[in-house]
């Protein structure tokens, strides 16, 4: 009776579609733009990934919510089209017919539903599992041995995205057990993304298409954390020339907005993705972002260079340390370039024209976080915040049309020492052809910390190709625990006034007393860490803070110390009145994987280092004099091979004074 109703249900339908006016008929959403291209792997995929922010708590609730909010919040229109769910949607066990059965309780309605709802959104939806006997969090099966039925089972749902992990692969060779996957896909004739998430151990950049994949993870997991994200930034460096259209680099989903980063860093992660042509996976709370999350993802200039259509990844054209200078030739023969500063101050940062392969006397600059417009002669200059990046596009103009591209600085340093006067250097730079003029700058000092004369000044003009600057001095009188302080600089150009502004700020800082102080009890300049926090008193643990165990190498317990995860470093500001460090070092006990080394760094230089730990190595004590040491580091790194289960132990970490 139920099939009757249904019939008859349908045959009323089609007669209403036939009779009634043309007019009536529901529009079909618009597909995202770049809606084929990304679909034919011709320009990476965009959308978004539920594992960053959700891990297992998925249900199709929050698929269908998502999708909403994706097409309401003006990703879609940005670009963003694939819905992916990720794993811990099906049943633990196969059904009667060797099929993946959706999880009863948390996606009732199964997988073709949800898929109908999203496409009927103008969406597209992506689904996983893993080339093993089971998933990564071993929730459901994999689809090792179960190749064909899997993905005409996916195809026979509407899936159009395939993210194929490497868990629990009984060790097989990774090039036939993800050629499978591929040739089962093809065999579906349905047009569906086939993600690689072999976590780059047997280099699929190098076999990913002729397996049949669109794009191929090239390191582990991202975590969300500025360590982890650099980390996988640095392994990208040069993979560019393995990447373009029809195959794509993956360094892993975004985590932007998921909380664990600022949104300097944040904004850093969406440019350096956007620059390398990354497939751009949301992976936040889509529902409930704020508006700094969705003015980083909807950037439709950012986004314009992950989607160019020419596919060329950008790379980094320059390393000066805590600097550097990442850049992409674009098809229309502009540039673009990311100036990025790793250091934990601000800094004033410089490519050029000629670096970013440019030729000509004069160019347009666009800042593609702002939108404005400036004319320079060659230099791309921008003071760019701790963490941060700026970020450009460069084009070749005949003259100038716009005011010259002018950037203002204020550098005081990241710590202020109690008591201690220090000086403020404000520079001024014009990088334009034509000059700033009646040039009017204000220093507003921090509370407690009176400017030493005056704190404005009046440039009556700054040259093409010139720059000015001053410095001031502060002095301390009431000082808090805090320095913060900002400068203005208005002028006067042939398109008008313009104002920059610049500021600074940091801790006020105090030496250690005299005696021995532990590190577990010192205050921390700077702390970054490879996984979760630095744990005081305890091993790293997991990713929370407060979640270490007791410090254990090699069977020997520590009371205190500090733990840590490579890549890490714990920055300490001692005074110059210190004598030595201790510490007892090596691979904590709670994994039995891991490399790290060690290092102690006095005011930037080297004071200490040590050969690679591994698994089993002896505990070595450290002994480091310190004498007229201001700041000191402590540095682990991942022993050249990847940071993972890089635990690290400073057991018994002190400092005399």
């Amino acid at each position: 009776m139920r099939r009757l109703v249904g019939l008859a249900g349908a045959v009323f339908l089609a007669t209403a579609l036939v009779t009634a006016p043309a007019a009536t008929a529901a529009a079909a959403p618009a597909p995202a733009p770049f809606a084929a291209q990304q679909e034919a792997g011709a320009l990476p995929p965009m959308g978004w990934n539920s594992w960053n922010k959700f891990g297992c708590n998925i249900n199709e609730e929050l698929i269908r919510e998502t999708a909403d909010a994706i097409v309401t919040s003006g990703l879609r229109d940005a670009g963003y089209q694939y819905v992916n769910i990720d794993d811990c949607w099906a049943e633990q066990n196969r059904n009667a017919e060797g099929k993946f059965e959706p999880n009863h309780e948390r996606f009732p309605s199964g997988i073709k539903a949800l898929a109908d709802y999203v496409h009927a959104k103008g969406l597209k939806l992506g689904i996983y599992t893993s080339a093993g006997t089971q998933t990564c969090a071993k929730t459901m099966p994999g689809a090792l041995d179960h190749e064909d039925v899997d993905a005409q089972t996916f195809a026979d749902w509407g899936v159009d995205y395939l993210k194929y992990d490497n868990c629990n692969n009984e060790n097989r060779p990774a090039i036939e057990r993800y050629t499978k996957m591929g040739d089962a896909i093809k065999k579906t004739g349905r047009p569906m993304i086939y993600a690689l998430c072999e976590w780059g151990e047997n280099q699929p950049w190098l076999w990913g298409k002729t397996a049949g994949a669109q794009l191929w993870r090239t390191t582990g997991d991202i975590s969300d954390n500025w360590t982890s994200m650099t980390g996988i930034l640095d392994q990208q460096v040069g993979l560019e020339k393995y990447s373009g259209p029809g195959g794509w680099n993956d360094p892993d989903m975004l985590e932007v907005g998921n909380g664990g980063m600022t949104d300097a860093e944040y904004r850093s992660h969406f440019a350096l993705w956007s620059l390398m042509n990354a497939p751009l996976l949301a992976g936040n709370d889509i529902r409930s972002m704020p508006a700094a999350t969705k003015n980083i993802l909807a950037n439709r200039d950012l986004v314009a260079l992950d989607q160019d259509w020419a596919g060329v990844q950008g790379h980094k054209v320059r390393d000066d340390g805590d600097t550097e200078v990442w850049a992409k030739p674009m098809s229309d023969g502009s540039a673009a370039v990311v100036l990025f500063n790793r250091g934990v101050s601000a800094v004033s940062m410089a490519g050029s024209a000629a670096e970013l392969g440019l030729s000509g006397r004069d160019f347009r600059l666009r800042d593609l976080w702002t939108g404005a417009e400036t004319e320079t002669t060659g230099a791309v200059r921008a003071t760019v915040p701790s963490h941060g990046s700026a970020v450009f596009r460069v084009w070749p103009a005949k003259f100038p049309t716009a005011a010259p591209a002018a950037t203002f600085s204020l550098d005081a340093g990241s710590y202020f020492p109690a008591g201690k006067p220090f000086t403020a250097h404000l520079k001024l730079v014009n990088d334009g052809s034509t000059p700033l003029a009646a040039a009017r700058v204000k220093l507003s000092a921090p509370a407690g910390w009176p400017v030493d004369g005056r704190g404005d000044v009046v440039v009556p003009a700054v040259g093409a190709g010139k720059s000015w600057a001053r410095d001031v001095t502060v002095k301390p009188v009431q000082p808090g625990d805090t320095v913060a302080m900002s400068a203005q600089v208005s002028y006067v150009t042939a398109w008008g006034r313009r104002t920059l502004s610049a500021d600074a700020s940091g801790p006020v800082v105090k030496p250690f007393a005299p005696g021995v102080t532990p590190m577990s009890k010192a205050p921390f300049l700077l702390t970054e860490n490879g996984w979760g926090p630095v744990e005081r008193g305890t091993s790293n643990g997991e990713n929370q803070a407060g979640d270490g165990n007791p410090i254990t190498i090699n069977g020997q317990v520590h009371a205190d110390g500090l733990g840590a995860h490579a890549p890490s470093l714990v920055r300490v500001y001692l005074g110059g009145g210190c004598q030595s460090f201790h510490s007892v070092v090596g691979l904590d006990d709670e994994f039995a994987t891991g490399s790290v080394t060690f290092e102690v760094h006095g005011d930037g230089k080297t004071l200490a280092s040590t050969d690679v730990f591994r698994h089993g190595s002896a505990a070595q004590t450290l002994d480091v004099p310190l004498a007229g040491v201001q700041v000191l580091d402590l540095v682990v790194t991942d022993g050249g091979d990847g940071n993972n289960t890089d635990h690290a132990d400073w057991a018994d970490a002190a400092v005399t004074c």
